[in-house]
């Protein structure tokens, strides 16, 4: 929360892409505007290779929408939907299609503008999203065990817990909200002034931890009620779940209407992640808005190529095997770690020290809450200063060491 709230407050008194509102706050505290780079390559290269992974994800989901919605994944086995997927990933031309027409979709949406693309699709997106999860809870009220989703999803094993997996629910987190990568310094900079940043960095956290919840109680209860086991990742969304769909009444129906939910959600992040190049893009060069999201769409599309090609024909070649870090790793798992595991921890950790002791106090107070006197800027800023920047470097640090 505290780092939201930084985003948004630099990215709305420099008005502009984070890059150069980064350079625009800094010039203003009297620091050196070279602090720019950070947005230049948090959300301009961070947005960029984001999005190239994650239109893999994007089309395996638009995929599966489409073959659950027309049949193809009616009453499937275990084995069938592991052949299913693995025979999405193996052609590599059917799963560039997908990908491809993923960005597309972002594409179009992003070089329509803030207003006419971004927030009215986002408009639409968000309240059908809630609307269908809040379908999917009662649809596994009636055929799952609740109960003991409930259970897994609320009981807390300690034992469980190391720097991998605190490392892993930092990366959820920053993912999840587009915290570390500049994206929220891009809408921030569109903020009308008499919006409240703390208000809204408070209703953004609660509004993505209800819909995780509403997820979990959605997907959970089904996979318990067939003795399936609660796998992370692709295994549970693309192999075990539609297996699930396909025992249950109405298991068509429900199965794509969870599918179209995942893209929607989906779709929302991606726009994000390309937000913050597209802006820099139209801030810095004479590409219009359209152009600037063809520039950074296209890179991504091209970087995205080896993530797609990583699951077929590059499927056992580790570009960067040589360095132990990134051992055993393909262009798609690479593309991940760099971005999740690095450049999201590591940006938060420079979006603290820059907001919390370089800028200003004056200007961050005065975005924050005017001329009002209250305690809980002295809380934030003493959080944003201490707490937030030595707990994720910490972290970060036992990550690498394990990881290494």
């Amino acid at each position: 929360l505290p780092l939201l709230i930084a985003e948004l407050t630099i990215g709305r008194r420099g008005c502009a892409s984070p890059p150069v509102s980064i350079s625009a706050v800094a010039r203003e505290s009297g620091r050196s505007e070279n602090w720019g780079w950070m947005g230049v390559i948090l959300g301009g290269l961070g947005g960029i290779l984001a999005l190239s992974f994650y239109a893999v994800v994007g089309g395996w989901t638009m995929a599966y929408f489409v073959d659950m919605a027309s049949g193809g994944l009616r009453q499937v086995s275990t084995e069938e939907a592991q052949a299913a997927f693995g025979s999405l990933n193996e052609d590599p031309w059917v799963l560039l299609a997908w990908f491809s027409v993923f960005i597309g979709i972002t594409l179009f949406i992003s070089a329509r503008g803030i207003r006419a693309g971004v927030e009215r699709a986002v408009k639409f997106m968000m309240p059908a999203l809630l609307l269908m999860l809040l379908l999917m809870i009662g649809y596994a009220i009636r055929v799952g065990d609740f109960g003991q989703a409930l259970e897994f999803l609320f009981t807390p094993d300690f034992s469980q817990v190391n720097a991998s997996i605190v490392m892993a629910a930092f990366g959820q987190a920053f993912f999840s909200v587009s915290v570390g990568l500049t994206c929220l310094m891009a809408y921030g900079s569109y903020m009308n002034r008499t919006t409240s940043i703390p208000r809204a960095s408070l209703i953004i956290v609660i509004v993505d931890t209800l819909v995780a919840m509403l997820a979990g109680l959605a997907i959970f209860p089904i996979i318990f009620a067939f003795g399936l086991e609660p796998d992370a990742g692709p295994g549970l969304v693309f192999i075990t779940l539609p297996f699930a769909f396909g025992q249950i009444p109405f298991g068509q129906l429900f199965g794509s209407v969870f599918f179209l939910l995942l893209l929607f959600a989906a779709l929302t992040s991606s726009i994000a992640m390309l937000e913050a190049p597209v802006s820099w893009l139209h801030d810095r060069t004479r590409l219009g808005r359209t152009g600037a999201a063809l520039t950074a769409g296209g890179i991504s599309w091209f970087l995205g190529i080896f993530a797609v090609l990583s699951m077929n024909r590059l499927a056992e070649f580790y570009p960067l095997d040589g360095i132990a870090i990134f051992a055993g790793k393909t262009f798609f798992d690479l593309y991940d770690f760099l971005v999740i595991n690095i450049m999201m921890p590591l940006g938060a950790i420079l979006i603290a020290i820059f907001t919390g002791w370089l800028v200003d106090r004056k200007f961050t107070r005065a975005e924050l809450y005017g001329d009002r006197s209250t305690v809980w800027f002295g809380i934030w800023r003493f959080l944003l200063r201490y707490f937030a920047p030595l707990l994720l470097l910490g972290v970060f640090i036992d990550m690498l060491r394990s990881t290494g």
